[in-house]
């Protein structure tokens, strides 16, 4: 389901608010020194959600708006990692995210006079998934449960349960 927002809408405007109050706590996040907790904490007041002591988080770790991410229990989110997630993104229990790894929930319209309008549309990675490595996941997207996504791969589409798949876009490559 693609949400559209509007660039000169009040919902933009309570949105852009949102992102300049997110954007001093990530630069807190990825400019101290921090313990696990600590990064946890700071990842809470992000999200505006409670980050279960049984999830890790390596830094840097970038977000746009904070607030649309939900994480489950046990998920591992390796360094360098962007999450544009104006359009909801969730990382069920047990998912793991490899470094450089892009998930974005934002596209632009294609019409040049709206360009900077937005259309929005959820990340859903499953229980067990594992996204490899310097990977992007386009808007609309759901990993299934226990899929691996190779290094590298581009998803622009669903990936089924139990399958991996990798290259540009990526395409099935295996099963589990």
């Amino acid at each position: 389901m693609v949400e559209k927002l509007d660039l000169n809408t009040p919902e933009y405007a309570q949105l852009e608010e949102r992102i300049q109050q997110n954007q001093l706590l990530v630069q807190e996040l990825n400019t101290q020194v921090h313990d696990a907790a600590a990064v946890r904490e700071l990842v809470s007041q992000i999200t505006g959600r409670p980050v279960d002591e049984s999830t890790e988080i390596r830094l840097p770790f970038y977000t746009d708006c904070g607030v649309r991410i939900h994480l489950g229990k046990r998920v591992f989110i390796k360094s360098n990692c962007m999450f544009t997630d104006l359009g909801t993104i969730t990382l069920e229990d047990d998912a793991l995210i490899g470094p450089n790894v892009t998930l974005a929930t934002v596209n632009h319209r294609r019409n040049p006079a709206e360009r900077r309008h937005l259309d929005l549309a959820p990340i859903v990675i499953k229980r067990r998934a594992w996204v490899g490595a310097n990977a992007t996941i386009t808007p609309g997207v759901t990993i299934g449960e226990n899929a691996i996504v190779a290094a590298g791969a581009v998803v622009t589409k669903d990936v089924a349960a139990n399958t991996i798949v990798g290259g540009i876009p990526a395409r099935v490559i295996g099963r589990i």
